[in-house]
């Protein structure tokens, strides 16, 4: 059967259904999708004086929520590689016979590795998520054990999906580090804090069930509350949801690295000729070492200069603490905190905001702050000579990352700058064509790299005010002949027909999709 298929904005050829997918709306542009409806609303519950919302297992939620075959449930990833409740509450289904779940988690990490014999049982038949790492990485793109296309979204895109009702949430299970008898929780108390319930947030709003699982039971009421009562139907009080040390397992702290740390001192001076780091800017960084190492420029000039930024937003690390501790920043707006440091920031500092992905990032509501961002660092495994970004797959094909909130933010600032070494184990990152397109290039303005500095042709005021400041700029295809000289030119993957994952762009499109790789290249 012949296959029909469309060229999307980028260019990718799409095909125009995708089975276990649906039919596909190709991706047409940052803005070019604007929403209809209403939003998705959740069922209505019912309570009664003296009700007590506690059980006494896992498994006696799962039975009270009713969760039958088919069904879908989410998780968050708040607490990353130290997470135990997503391979508790699936053994749990697991042992109780109950078959083909979709799962909708924000991100899934090496933690999750237990979720491949749950596959391989049938259990899990479906999964949608922002991110996808290790050992089930490696069995989707190898051997495509899910059957069915995994569903990329950023978390934007996840809060979006939630809300108009294209991810239907059966069942949220939600760890809480911190949690009363009727179920008032937040993530920035107890042995297991993790800091902002971003992502939890969402979910928690429009599931139609909703269980806590928490280490913490406190007394009624909790005194600091980031998900409340009311959309809480049962409280389940465990040994541990999870190791909080493992939460900043990857790098989270500023590179000591002479490369990185090159690349760094590059980027904040494009930062600074670009006239955009001045009193009330907004900012955000990845938790990469580079991208943290340009914070550490950016202080010494801000310092320097006196300026104060209005706000930082995003993923928060124990850097982006500092800078509203020394008054850097008026605020903070955290979806997901990366270290202890910044947990106890959240409880402590009134100017360190919680705030749910959907307000972080979501395009069709009425504001989200990556909106209101004047400059993102970006990071990068691959950028091709139209400035797209891929963060999801590596050059042999493999899915290995995340979509996080890059697409989301690039959307959003005014200046989107991309830091980079020039090539990774001897293998170029800049390409004629990157393997998937996850961030689109018309999103991008700069890619900073230790062999130069390339911005986008269509921004020719940046282009401008670089070499005003006397910074040299290359030709983004003269930096890739430059570096495949040294590297020579890497061999193509070679692909299988199946589709193993659909990459849809923040506002439901389809930018790419993902295919399983030959035998030969594993």
């Amino acid at each position: 059967m012949e296959i029909k298929t469309v060229l999307n904005k980028v260019n990718r050829e799409i095909p125009t259904y995708i089975e276990g997918y649906g039919e596909v709306k190709p991706y047409a542009g940052p803005f070019s999708t604007e929403p209809v409806g209403r939003k998705y609303a959740t069922v209505k519950g019912f309570s009664k004086p003296g009700e007590s919302k506690l059980l006494s297992s896992i498994r006696e939620a799962i039975e009270k929520c009713e969760l039958k075959d088919g069904m879908t449930i989410s998780f968050h990833h708040h607490l990353r590689n130290g997470d135990y409740v997503l391979n508790m509450v699936m053994d749990e289904i697991a042992a109780l016979g109950i078959k083909n779940i979709n799962l909708a988690c924000s991100s899934l990490t090496k933690a999750h590795e237990p979720l491949i014999e749950h596959i391989r049982s049938g259990v899990v038949t479906g999964i949608s998520t922002s991110g996808l790492r290790g050992e089930i990485a490696k069995e989707v793109s190898k051997n495509n054990i899910l059957k069915k296309p995994i569903v990329f979204r950023t978390h934007g895109g996840r809060a979006r999906a939630i809300e108009a009702g294209d991810l239907k949430i059966d069942v949220a299970f939600i760890a809480a580090p911190a949690c009363d008898n009727m179920g008032n929780m937040n993530g920035a108390e107890g042995k297991a804090a993790f800091g902002a319930m971003g992502y939890a947030m969402v979910d928690a709003q429009y599931a139609d069930k909703v269980v806590a699982i928490t280490d913490n039971l406190m007394p009624f009421p909790l005194k600091r509350i980031s998900i409340p009562m009311t959309q809480v139907d049962y409280v389940v009080e465990v040994e541990s949801i999870g190791d909080p040390s493992q939460i900043a397992t990857g790098a989270t702290r500023i590179t000591k690295n002479p490369q990185e740390l090159l690349i760094a001192e590059k980027a904040s001076e494009v930062l600074i000729a670009s006239g955009y780091i001045k009193n009330g800017f907004s900012f955000q960084a990845g938790s990469g070492g580079s991208s943290l190492a340009v914070c550490k420029y950016l202080k010494e000039y801000m310092k320097t200069n006196n300026i104060k930024g209005s706000f930082g937003a995003g993923g928060i690390t124990s850097t982006m603490v500092e800078f509203l501790e020394e008054g850097y920043f008026e605020a903070l707006l955290d979806t997901q905190s990366f270290d202890g440091a910044t947990a106890s920031s959240l409880i402590k500092n009134p100017a360190h905001i919680e705030m749910s992905a959907s307000m972080y990032a979501n395009p069709h509501n009425k504001g989200c702050s990556a909106h209101q961002l004047d400059v993102m660092i970006l990071s990068a495994t691959e950028i091709d000579t139209e400035f797209n970004i891929n963060s999801l797959t590596g050059s042999n094909g493999l899915i290995m990352g995340a979509i996080g909130g890059a697409p989301d933010t690039a959307a959003g600032a005014k200046l989107t700058v991309v830091v980079a070494p020039t090539m990774r184990k001897r293998i170029p990152i800049v390409t004629d064509k990157v393997t998937n397109v996850i961030t689109p290039g018309e999103t991008i303005d700069v890619l900073v790299t230790e062999r130069g500095i390339c911005v986008n042709p269509r921004r020719p005021d940046l282009i401008e005010a670089l070499t005003n400041a006397g910074i040299e700029l290359k030709d983004i295809k003269d930096l890739k002949e430059e570096v495949e000289k040294m590297t020579g030119t890497p061999e193509k993957t070679e692909y299988q027909d199946q589709i193993v994952a659909v990459v849809e762009y923040r506002d439901g499109t389809v930018i790419d999709v993902i295919k399983q790789v030959k035998q030969m290249y594993w």
